[in-house]
Parts: structure tokens; sequence; C-alpha cells
């Protein structure tokens, strides 16, 4: 059994998913990119905005569902660009703690929904 979590504190899925889905006591976040979700608009200003504007998304799906993002055991970043890498890098250690960051992969691809620069998704486990 599952529950699909959604908040409006992050923005609605663009397709057929959910923004997240708890399976016992592990919580799969779907991918999130840089749309605010009070305007709908998306943050694509900077790459440090767009990425702030990613995690607080995660963040508020994480959230939704009684976990916190010391909890996160893996994310997976997906760039545009590795050019985005360092800036990228520096923005999500500011949203984990070394001693508890999760494992995670960066990946960069040929494109990413809407355009953006960045996605993100998470595991996170009770």
């Amino acid at each position: 059994m599952h529950i699909s979590i959604n908040t409006k504190n992050a923005p609605a899925p663009i397709g057929p998913y959910n923004q997240a889905i708890l399976a016992g006591n592990t919580l799969y976040v779907s991918g999130q990119i840089a749309i605010d979700s009070q305007t709908g608009k998306l943050i694509l200003d900077s790459i440090t905005a767009e990425t702030n504007q990613v995690l607080e998304n995660l963040k508020s799906i994480i959230e939704e569902a009684n976990f916190t993002l010391t909890q996160v055991v893996k994310t997976t970043i997906f760039l545009s660009n590795m050019k985005y890498f360092n800036t990228v890098n520096e923005i999500y250690a500011s949203y984990f703690n070394h001693e508890t960051a999760p494992a995670r992969e960066c990946v960069a691809v040929k494109s990413l929904p809407k355009g953006v620069n960045v996605e993100i998704s998470a595991i996170v486990v009770s």
C-alpha cells in the first residue's frame, strides 16, 4: 500500500504523477523544477534562484509528509549543463548538513522539462 503526497506549497505535477509517494517508511519525491507554487511561473533568472526554488519545492513536499531534510537518504540532480555544477553544489550544501547529507549523483542531460537547468528528486526514510 502507498499514499500519495501532494501540497499546495510546491508546484502541481505537470504530468500523470504525484509530488511524492509514501510507501511504508520511505518517501519517494518526484523530480522538482523551479516553478513557484504561488504564481505558477518558472524561476529562471539565474542558476542560483532556480536551484533555491527547486530545493524549496523539494523541502515543502518532504515536510508535507512529516519528514525533514535530515532524513533524505538519496538525491538525484539533473543539470542541463555541467557548467552549473559548482553553483548548484554550493546551494545544495546550504540545505544539507555534511554529517547527514544524502548519497547522490549529478548528471548532465540533453534537456529537462520546460527548458529548465536543474531538476532534483529524492528518497527519504524515517
